[in-house]
């Protein structure tokens, strides 16, 4: 096993963001030091609840969870669909907890956790990019202080495909791709081409078995989650794209990379200049291997389900500043990856 590495988590919890969570809980060379909720597939107050409970739910200890943007740099969230359901999570729900948000917001824990780490930090970003693009703002040596950056968005094939995460905030994005610039460890993004090449299935699913909770968990939110799939066209099975780009947080060499210089256009789309004409602004992932992925994934949250049973539950307290607790859905739900 690798040394362990802290990381840093910025996502708006929906299915596969909840899935990456888990499998950094789960993963023994991660030490997750703070999660960023941010508004995207739900609103940012269910994903906070989401969190909040998610780290119940897994035994956690007492991990930061701050509150971040409810509405993208300029104007307002696209109309949300039900991919992710009413609450983000599927058919499962998370237990409630007592555990709090900080006392203070997504902006400053970015921030802080840099500083926390300088040099070590590895930066995982699920959702849209309004968060890291705050922190940036507040801290323009965020790119080197910063050990790796990891970004789950984005469509690089031959149409101009406005993924989500980007979507909902280009302006954020365009200035997180421009703070990253020329520098000498450039973000690694996950986009659509990549991510949609791990699909769980059912049968992935049965390779996780067991009466704990964490399996009872996931079993329910990705029932969900294959039939938003099917009911969408592309059959019943599930994209893991968040838990990629956790896993590529971890190791990078999970994924096979290009350079180029990424630009946002106003619609949201993500479009690659491959020549190195310019200055390059990330490292684009282009190929994967699903069983590698898949077998790390079962391993590890079966792992962790195991000690879950161990402990016979989770628990633990939370920093500073408002309650907030799993019980009572947002209303409103859903993204398009």
């Amino acid at each position: 096993m690798s040394a362990v590495q802290p990381v840093f988590a910025d996502v708006d919890t929906g299915i596969d963001d909840a899935l990456a969570l888990i499998y950094l809980l789960a993963s023994e060379d991660s030490d997750l030091v703070g999660i960023a909720s941010t508004g995207g597939n739900i609103p940012v107050g269910q994903v906070c609840a989401n969190n909040l409970g998610l780290l119940e739910l897994c035994g956690a200890p007492a991990i930061p969870v701050s509150k971040g943007a409810d509405e993208p740099l300029c104007g307002h969230w696209p109309e949300r669909g039900n991919f992710h359901g009413p609450t983000g999570l599927g058919y499962a729900q998370a237990p409630p907890t007592e555990r709090r948000l900080t006392d203070y917001d997504a902006t400053t824990a970015w921030v802080r956790a840099a500083h926390a780490f300088p040099g070590e930090l590895i930066g995982v970003v699920t959702g849209p990019l309004t968060n890291l693009a705050l922190a940036l703002r507040a801290e323009p040596a965020l790119p080197t202080l910063l050990r790796r950056l990891v970004i789950m968005g984005g469509a690089f094939g031959d149409q101009q495909q406005a993924e989500w995460n980007i979507r909902v905030d280009p302006d954020a994005a365009g200035e997180v791709f421009a703070g990253w610039a020329g520098r000498q460890r450039l973000p690694i993004v996950c986009g659509l081409e990549l991510t949609q090449r791990v699909a769980m299935t059912p049968e992935i699913l049965a390779r996780l078995s067991g009466p704990a909770p964490v399996i009872r968990f996931i079993e329910d939110a990705l029932r969900f989650y294959f039939e938003s799939h099917r009911d969408r066209g592309f059959g019943y099975l599930a994209y893991l794209h968040d838990p990629l780009a956790a896993a590529v947080a971890l190791d990078p060499e999970l994924v096979a990379t290009r350079p180029a210089t990424v630009e946002i256009t106003a619609a949201g789309a993500t479009v690659a200049d491959w020549s190195l004409n310019r200055e390059a602004n990330a490292h684009i992932g282009i190929g994967v291997d699903p069983a590698d992925f898949f077998d790390r994934f079962i391993g590890r949250v079966a792992a962790l389900a195991g000690a879950y049973s161990d402990m016979g539950g989770g628990g633990g307290g939370g920093g500073g500043g408002a309650g907030v607790t799993t019980t009572g859905a947002a209303s409103g739900a859903g993204t398009d990856k």
